[in-house]
């Protein structure tokens, strides 16, 4: 199903970001419309869209272009629930419709040559992102970091827009100093 919202924002940010071959002027590009769309959230987001799960936080996929060029998730993260330490390979524009979302980031300190070890990582800042707040991201090289909810703070439920399909990213393992490309599974709406 979709609305009126949903259609307009998939078709403004598909010539959006059609238009911009640069990430960071795509996400400069597509934040405001972000920023819309959650205050109409309420008009496409069906009980599907809410599903969750004990063990994980869960994708719930609202739409994905047919050239794979953008896909739209729902995110549900029930308290205690968090990714891996990760990067998506892509920009990505978030925004929060329900609770707070925590983002930890990570600073690369040694080089990027395309390995997957011998990866220096150290802690950077965090940003607590509540209802409304839209952020974004580019892949420059990594954006890296983990997500979540912390165990004492309610469910949060967030959008995710990226420029490509999500069905994979790499995963980092901080303390081997290594990373790994690792599927990630969805619900179909």
């Amino acid at each position: 199903m979709t609305s009126t919202a949903l259609d307009a924002f998939i078709a403004q940010a598909s010539a959006r970001s059609g238009r911009q071959p640069d990430p960071a002027d795509c996400v400069l590009a597509l934040a405001p419309l972000m920023l819309e769309l959650i205050d109409h959230a309420g008009s496409f987001l069906e009980p599907q869209h809410y599903r969750s799960n004990a063990s994980g936080y869960t994708r719930n996929l609202i739409y994905d272009a047919p050239d794979a060029s953008l896909s739209l998730y729902s995110i549900v993260w029930l308290p205690g629930q968090w990714t891996p330490v990760h990067d998506h390979g892509s920009w990505g524009v978030v925004g929060v419709v329900e609770g707070v979302l925590e983002e930890r980031s990570y600073v690369r300190l040694s080089p990027d040559r395309g390995a997957d070890e011998d990866i220096d990582l150290a802690r950077g800042g965090t940003i607590l992102l509540s209802h409304g707040a839209v952020t974004s991201f580019v892949p420059n090289p990594d954006h890296i970091h983990v997500t979540g909810v912390p165990a004492e703070r309610p469910r949060a439920v967030s959008l995710h827009l990226y420029g490509r399909t999500m069905n994979d990213f790499n995963i980092y393992d901080v303390a081997a100093r290594s990373r790994r490309r690792i599927k990630v599974a969805h619900n179909e709406s």
